[in-house]
This record gives structure tokens, C-alpha cells and sequence, in this order.
């Protein structure tokens, strides 16, 4: 499986709260649209112009979200396309995070503790969710393997470029012994 024991228990781990709260928020979203209004109403310019085939109805971005959430935490939990998942789930945690814990506007100081708390967390969550996104199993990733192309395709080209030089050497005191045999004296 190549998976090792930390990964296989970890990523399940850290995809649980998505499923679960994407579900509940799939088959509820009311009661989170009214905190994520503010957010979507910022995000609903930027949607508009750069991606105008997506809807801008809060009640829709949020079971958008939600749905990130589920297909997200079920991918990383079994380990399909783990690092494509953390990478979708930590961005969909940007705006999840500034709707639902918006500690700065909090007057009362046990509202506001708590609420930085959740939004740490949730920083946490995403600095874990990143590093999943980035954990290639211990393999080489895309960068180090276009690096390792690269430094391969120059010592080929230096190969290439040594044994043609051979060969014209070959080819040149080659033509010269014939034309020695050719040319009387």
C-alpha cells in the first residue's frame, strides 16, 4: 500500500471534522449562510469577474463549500489524490474560517477568547493541511524530479555531443586512410 502507519491513521484523523460538519452543513446550510454572508458578499465581485459560471448566492457557495468539505475529507481520508484534497480543503478553510470565527468583531471578551481559539484551530488545521498537501511518501516530488530531468538531459547532451565529436575523429582519420590508399603517392 505504501502508506505508512502515521499517514494511514493521520490523514482519516484530520479529514473527519470536514466530512462530518460538510454533511451537516449540506443538509442544513441555513444555519451558517447569515455568518457567511459578509464573506460572500467580498467574494461575489471577484466570482463575478473571474469565474462568472459560478453562483453567487451565499445559501449555494456555502453547500459549495460544504461539498469541497465531504468529497475533500473522504479523498484524503482513504488516500486518493491525498495531496490535491489537503491542498482543495486548506483553501476552502480560508474563507470557512473568516465567516465562522471572526474573533476582531467580538466586543465581549469571553465571545472573542473563544472565538480566536476556534480561529487558531482552524489556522492549525490548515497548517496541517498543508503540509499533507505538500508529503509526497517520502517519494520525489514534481519539482525535484523536473530538476533531475534537467540535470539529465545536460549530462546526455554533453554524452552526445562527446561521442559525436569520436565519431567525427573516426570518420575524418578513416577518410584519410582511404584517400591514402586511393592517392598513389
Amino acid at each position: 500500500m505504501g502508506m505508512t502507519l502515521v499517514r494511514f491513521i493521520a490523514r482519516p484523523m484530520l479529514a473527519s471534522l470536514f466530512i462530518v460538519q460538510g454533511l451537516k452543513t449540506l443538509r442544513d446550510p441555513d444555519y451558517v449562510v447569515q455568518r457567511a454572508k459578509p464573506v460572500t458578499d467580498r467574494l461575489t465581485p471577484l466570482l463575478e469577474k473571474y469565474a462568472p459560471q459560478v453562483p453567487t448566492d451565499t445559501r449555494t457557495l456555502v453547500r459549495i463549500n460544504a461539498a469541497v468539505h465531504v468529497v475533500g475529507g473522504a479523498m484524503l481520508a482513504t488516500g486518493t489524490l491525498s495531496r490535491v484534497a489537503a491542498a482543495a480543503l486548506a483553501g476552502s478553510m480560508v474563507p470557512t474560517t473568516l465567516a465562522g470565527h471572526p474573533f476582531w468583531e467580538s466586543n465581549d471578551p469571553d465571545e472573542k477568547r473563544s472565538q480566536r481559539l476556534q480561529f487558531l484551530k482552524n489556522v492549525g488545521m490548515m497548517g496541517g493541511l498543508l503540509l499533507a498537501a505538500v508529503d509526497t511518501e517520502g517519494r520525489p516530488g514534481v519539482p525535484w524530479r523536473a530538476r533531475r530531468a534537467a540535470l539529465d538531459a545536460q549530462r546526455m547532451a554533453k554524452t552526445y555531443k562527446r561521442e559525436a565529436k569520436l565519431t567525427a575523429r573516426a570518420a575524418k582519420a578513416e577518410v584519410k586512410g582511404k584517400a591514402r590508399e586511393l592517392l598513389p603517392g
